[in-house]
């Protein structure tokens, strides 16, 4: 199982306010992290994330790593959606915050909700997708709402520029009848690379990646519920097996034999010494003689 941490960051802008997503923009986005957050914790328990936002006068750490649910739910209820977007500078300051975390051996990842448009030139997001990468820090973007062209385009070659060995994800969800968490169920971005490749949507993933018999963009919560029963079936064999491989090694410990083959036990029914006893009787016979 994957060790990471995470850092998310939440689109407070003023674009969020919209309904276009069940209920708004940004309810969908704390439903939607309280997902991420649990499918990151229950991969791997020592997996730690952080909350940040990117909207008002600048980028803003709501939480830093933690494990602990109530923190990030805590932090959403305090962010207010206020100004524009700042995509660029709070990448910056994510990256600066996973590279003071504890854990050394945890992978570094940021998770960026965007939906309002993004001022930075394509140059400039491709220039910090490439320095990210060279710090081993991958990134996915959950790009929903009003997307032009542009706006894409500048996402797909920062996209491009980041990807590496660790994968980094675009997942476009673009408005419909299910709730964004719904739609991401079946993403790599929840599901981890088992979902798939890095494709818009988690399209690929129910081709390459799935192999329940069901489409996880056609019922993304049954997916997710069975890919969580796998991950503990797989646990609960390896501690079975884990179990009768020391039962065995106890027991093939206690029938060895003792060295030169003896059966005849250390103590007689009295307690004394056998060893002795026979010594013993072998003397007065001796002396008998």
């Amino acid at each position: 199982m994957v060790l990471e941490a995470t850092m998310i960051i939440v689109d407070n802008s003023e674009s969020s306010r919209n309904g276009d997503y069940l209920p708004t923009r940004f309810l969908a986005q704390a439903d939607a992290i309280n997902l991420i957050h649990n499918a990151k914790t229950q991969a791997n328990p020592e997996s730690s994330v952080g909350l940040m936002s990117m909207g008002g006068n600048g980028p803003e750490v709501l939480v830093t790593l933690t494990a602990d649910i109530g923190k990030i739910l805590e932090g959403l209820h305090r962010t207010k959606i206020r100004g524009t977007s700042h995509l660029a500078s709070s990448i910056q300051v994510a990256g600066l915050a996973l590279k003071h975390r504890r854990e050394k051996a945890q992978r570094q990842r940021i998770v960026v909700f965007t939906c309002s448009p993004i001022v930075e030139d394509e140059k400039t997001l491709v220039k910090l997708a490439k320095r990210m990468k060279k710090y081993n820090v991958s990134i996915d973007f959950i790009a929903f709402g009003d997307l032009d062209s542009e706006t894409t385009k500048k996402l797909e070659a920062f996209h491009e520029a980041v990807n590496g060995a660790d994968g980094s994800h675009l997942a476009i969800i673009p408005p419909g009848p299910n709730l964004l968490s719904d739609s991401l169920v079946g993403t790599p971005i929840v599901g981890g690379e088992a979902a798939g490749g890095a494709g818009q949507g988690g399209e690929e993933g129910g081709e390459t990646g799935f192999d329940f018999g069901v489409d996880p963009a056609a019922d993304p919560e049954l997916a997710f519920a069975l890919r969580l029963s796998l991950e503990d079936e797989k646990a609960r064999l390896e501690k079975e097996k884990k179990e009768r491989e020391e039962k065995e090694g106890k027991s093939s410990l206690e029938g060895i034999a003792e060295e030169g083959g003896e059966s005849q036990p250390l103590l007689d029914k009295s307690g004394e010494p056998s060893g002795d006893k026979k010594d013993k009787d072998d003397g007065d016979k001796m002396d008998t003689a």
